[in-house]
């Protein structure tokens, strides 16, 4: 797996480039994530870090995680995290209590943001799936309902049919996003386009795997 680093999608605003283009972004606030474990293969199986973002009342945090947390000299986190270093050897140098910030990106890069879409609720199939609805006049009984479920024969609903259902507040990766500005002074990252989640919530950064 190769770097990343955790952060807070801020929002999205525009910028202009050098050469003189108006790019739309997103604003992506990551602070120093602190390493809070170090994996390996001899003692886990794989080689992976575990990092901390975040922060939260102490009161909020039980025994277990408090001294899970004390061997990397951190007294609360909200959010624990791995990434793989297999493929990162500046990653595999790293040691618990090290920070990881966002320099680790410069301008151009391409990287795949992850983090949770937005919760839309329950919808019906048109909203979640795109269906066309039936006639709206003359007597028709069906509108915006599913139709058929499929053949009658197998007297079931095969797996996989498209249903209303709760919609959104799923995880998504949206990848090849290129990083336009790197702002170490306040720890923020400016990536094209828009990334997955609300306002506030977490998100993961990391190399695209469409760099390679």
């Amino acid at each position: 797996m190769p770097k990343g680093i955790l952060g807070r999608k801020i929002g999205m605003t525009q910028v202009f480039t050098e050469d003189g283009r108006l790019v739309p972004v997103t604003v992506i606030e990551a602070t120093p994530n602190t390493v809070i474990q170090v994996k390996t293969k001899e003692t886990d199986g794989y080689e992976a870090i575990q990092v901390g973002f975040g922060e939260k009342r102490e009161n909020l945090i039980n025994k277990p995680e408090k001294g899970h947390l004390a061997k990397a000299g951190v007294k609360s986190v909200r959010y624990l995290r791995e990434f793989r270093i297999e493929d990162a050897p500046e990653f595999q140098e790293l040691k618990v209590g090290d920070t990881i910030t966002v320099d680790i990106f410069k301008p151009g890069d391409l990287v795949d943001v992850t983090g949770k879409t937005k919760g839309k609720g329950f919808a019906g199939v048109i909203k979640r799936w795109g269906f066309n609805r039936g006639p709206m006049s003359h007597g028709s009984m069906y509108h915006r309902r599913v139709g058929s479920h499929g053949a009658t024969g197998p007297a079931r609903v095969f797996k996989g049919r498209r249903m209303p259902g709760r919609m959104g507040n799923v995880r998504r990766t949206v990848q090849g996003l290129e990083v336009i500005r790197v702002d170490t002074e306040r720890n923020l990252l400016l990536v094209k386009g828009g990334v997955p989640g609300v306002k506030g919530s977490l998100v993961r950064v990391q190399t695209s795997v469409k760099s390679k």
